[in-house]
């Protein structure tokens, strides 16, 4: 079962109704257990192809469903217009070329996620609170926010799914809050990245990015997996077959 709330996040530029999608397995009803929940960013990607931005979606609806995983999933709708989802999923100011700054809005956003909705979620559903239990995803902007999450807000989160992040937002942001940051154990962060899109982003080094932020990742005792995907470009298609490989990873089938 999926519920689709409206819900705004104050603070944010051009604040507006967006929607919250949050999936329960099949059992639920019948059930007095407790679920961890994995929290994921584009939500309007995650499940229906019809509220999709490029009309292709995730698919987690017809992955839970055949694999009766339990869990509940809780996704959030960013605000697409313009360069706002930029603003939203960024934890650092962005400069691009012939454009004015963009401000970063990354941690409003993970403030809201994690003292507004992680509690509503918790009060409204039987989910398993705790941080070892509660898990966030997200790909290229919000591959970003979810390593960012899992650093940042270790405290709430102990495991992530990154695929295909944007890190040329900010390299040295990156490298220095994992450098300062107290990351307690266990945390998991799981990254990938297209060998596709790898070639795109040449310029940009993405590869070594994302393997620099590995490593920096792993001498803080990080338990992390990055890997290219060969033939894999940039879109909700091919995150899509990568489903099965960071949904084990995060739930410790790989364990």
């Amino acid at each position: 079962m999926i519920k689709v709330t409206k819900v705004e996040i104050p603070g944010l530029p051009a604040s507006r109704e967006r929607r919250m999608y949050v999936y329960t397995p099949k059992d639920y009803e019948k059930s007095d257990r407790r679920y961890p929940v994995l929290y994921m960013f584009d939500g309007h990607n995650v499940f229906y192809d019809k509220h999709a931005t490029y009309g292709k979606s995730w698919g987690m609806k017809e992955y839970l469903e055949k694999t009766k995983m339990p869990i509940i999933l809780a996704a959030i709708e960013c605000n697409p217009d313009g360069l706002v989802r930029l603003s939203e999923y960024s934890p650092w100011d962005i400069k691009l070329p012939r454009h004015d700054l963009v401000k970063g809005r990354g941690k409003l956003t993970m403030d809201w996620i994690t003292g507004v909705m992680k509690p509503e979620v918790d009060k409204a559903y039987r989910t398993l609170p705790d941080r070892e239990n509660t898990f966030i995803a997200g790909s290229s902007m919000g591959g970003l926010m979810s390593i960012y999450a899992a650093v940042e807000y270790n405290h709430v989160f102990s495991r992530a799914a990154s695929l295909s992040p944007s890190l040329w937002v900010s390299k040295r942001g990156m490298a220095e809050l994992i450098r300062s940051a107290d990351i307690a154990a266990p945390t998991m962060v799981y990254m990938d990245m297209g060998s596709a899109e790898a070639a795109e982003a040449k310029t940009l080094r993405m590869p070594e990015a994302m393997f620099n932020t590995a490593k920096l990742l792993a001498e803080k005792g990080v338990d992390v997996a990055a890997r290219i995907v060969p033939g894999a470009v940039h879109n909700e298609a091919a995150w899509e077959k990568r489903i099965p490989v960071f949904m084990d990873y995060l739930f410790g089938k790989n364990e």
